[in-house]
Order: C-alpha cells, then structure tokens, then sequence
C-alpha cells in the first residue's frame, strides 16, 4: 500500500444513527430498580464497507463521552467465505496512540506487522495491537479460510490509549481461548474478555481500567452486571431480543449507552441473546484523530504522519 493511500476507508470520523424511537416493550424484568443505571440512548450501526470487507460500525469517534476509553467499534461479518476465494480484508497500514483489538466469533484471520509477528488468529482469540509510539499491520481473511471457506465473524474495537502513553513502545499480544476466564450458569455464560468480573480476571493487560465481556443469556434470563460508578458501560446487540430498564428494548446491531453514576445495570434477555458489554474509566481527554492515528492535539497527528513517511513505523511492503 502507498503511504499516502492509509487514509482511505480507515478515518475514524464518522456519525452513529440515533435509533429513533426507542422500542417500549411489555416488562420483563421484575423491577425497574432505582439503583441501577438508566439507558441514556440507544444508537444503531452503519454498515460500511473497509477494504474489501464488509463491517457494521457502532461509532467511530462519537459519543466519546460515554464509550471512552474505547473510540471505535466495528462488527466484521459474519461473511460466508468460499473455499478458493480471494482474501477479505485491509492491506498494510499504521496504528498510533490507539490498541485496535480483535475477537473472533467464527472463522479465523492473518495478521501480520512490523513488529516481525505473522500469525493467525482463530476462533474465541482475543489479540491486541498496541501500537503506541506508530507500528504497521495488515488483517486479511488468510490462507485457513481460503483452504477450508466457513464463516468470517467477529470484532474489531479500538481501545485509546491515555495521554501518558500514546508513544509506548509498540506490542502485539494474542490471548488464546483457554486463556480467557468463563462464567458459566444455568440460564447465562460470559467470556471475561477484558476487566474482571463475578471474581474472574482477564490476563490481557491495559493503560487504564476497561472491561469487555462476552455475554450469552438464555431466554428468560435476568442478569445485574456490576459496574463502577464513575465507569462507562455500553451494550450491543449481536442477535437476539435484550430488554433494559424502563422497557428500553435492543435489537441486534444496535448499542446502548448507559448513565454513569450507579453500579449496576439490568439486563432482561427476551429470546436466546449474544451481547458485548464494554466500557471502563473515561479519560477524559481530547480525542484528535486522523485516519488511524489517535492522539490528543494536532502537532502530534503531524508527529505520527512525518514517523509513518519517514519509514520510522516499518516498511509497509514488508507487511503484506
């Protein structure tokens, strides 16, 4: 990829939709609990496209104030791929000030940096690109998908770095499926992606406290999740019916964003369900990005795209 092509279909900048109305549904939660958050809006994704691959983007830059510290969240998928097709995915490309992280709920993907890393990334992996100081990469379906074709789905978000580390040395870290702590019950089970929860603790490792959990709620179910107070929260849809406070409903691709300032949030599963719930300590700082740099005034965006023409991120022909 020529260093001055990175820009195109990768600026972060862009609109979420407000869903509008918000669905009322019949109450099944047992109370609307004075102690838990409320639903501060409910917003649903765009579907875009970002290099050959098909993607539904929650937001991108937007509604900093309650995601931070994530900036970004895109669905890629669920894409059925042919056995013999061409890879789907985005060709070399820099990273600074930003961690973009990747799940995979099906299939598998490529990636490969310039951090000398070249692996794939399979099926419940959760991999992060901490790209700091500037690092290149490439994400692609690959070879296993080409050999065996199945179904490419999953996630990549953003999680932004704070201030004092947007120029920490570059790293990649791959946590494998058994690596990951699961809660499993009756009527629920949850992936402890990120953060710690119901005594379950992550090993990946992050600049400022965020939590992400993977979360399948059997119909019926009823869950409290805990969460600091002064912490963001938010939830998406991935398929399913889920009911929120005041019969606040969410329907697949959309995400909803919670108040802060309580410690729980309600959780009503309508129909079997699969949610991501995100969030952690807001920075509150300022966002200023451009393309795939994260960072927090302009003089250091102009840092980031001299390093990158510079070669001082790596050598993009060397990432393919």
């Amino acid at each position: 990829m020529n260093r001055k092509e990175f820009i195109k279909g990768s600026a972060i900048l862009s609109a979420a939709v407000i869903a509008n109305p918000i669905s009322l549904t019949s109450c099944g939660l047992i109370t609307n609990n004075k102690e838990s958050r409320d639903v501060l809006r409910i917003i649903k994704s765009t579907h875009e496209m970002v290099g050959t691959l098909p993607i539904i983007r929650a937001f991108a830059g937007d509604q900093n104030d309650y995601v931070s510290p994530f900036v970004l969240f895109d669905e890629f998928g669920p894409v059925d791929i042919n056995k013999g097709s061409e890879p789907l995915g985005v060709g070399a490309h820099p990273h600074a000030g930003v961690t973009p992280t990747t799940y995979f709920l099906e299939g598998s993907g490529h990636h490969k940096d310039s951090l000398n890393y070249d692996f794939q990334v399979n099926k419940g992996e959760f991999m992060m690109f901490s790209s700091g100081r500037g690092a290149i990469h490439m994400e692609e379906t690959g070879n296993q998908m080409q050999a065996e074709g199945g179904v490419y789905h999953g996630f990549q978000i953003w999680l932004n770095n704070p201030a004092a580390h947007k120029f920490s040395t570059p790293e990649t870290y791959v946590h494998k499926t058994g690596a990951i702590p699961e809660i499993i019950k009756d009527e629920y089970s949850i992936k402890v992606v990120m953060g710690e929860l119901f005594g379950k603790k992550s090993p990946a490792q992050t600049f400022s406290p965020a939590f992400y959990y993977d979360v399948n709620m059997k119909k019926n179910c009823r869950l409290t999740i805990p969460v600091e107070a002064t912490h963001n929260a938010f939830v998406y849809a991935i398929n399913g019916k889920l009911e929120l406070k005041n019969q606040n409903e969410l329907n697949p691709n959309q995400v909803a964003l919670f108040e802060r300032g309580k410690e729980t949030i309600d959780l009503f599963a309508k129909e079997d369900t699969r949610i991501l719930i995100l969030g952690g300590q807001p920075l509150n700082e300022v966002v200023y990005s451009y393309g795939p740099f994260v960072m927090n005034n302009e003089e250091q965006i102009k840092l980031c795209y001299k390093n990158y023409q510079e070669g001082k991120m790596g050598n993009p022909k060397l990432v393919r």
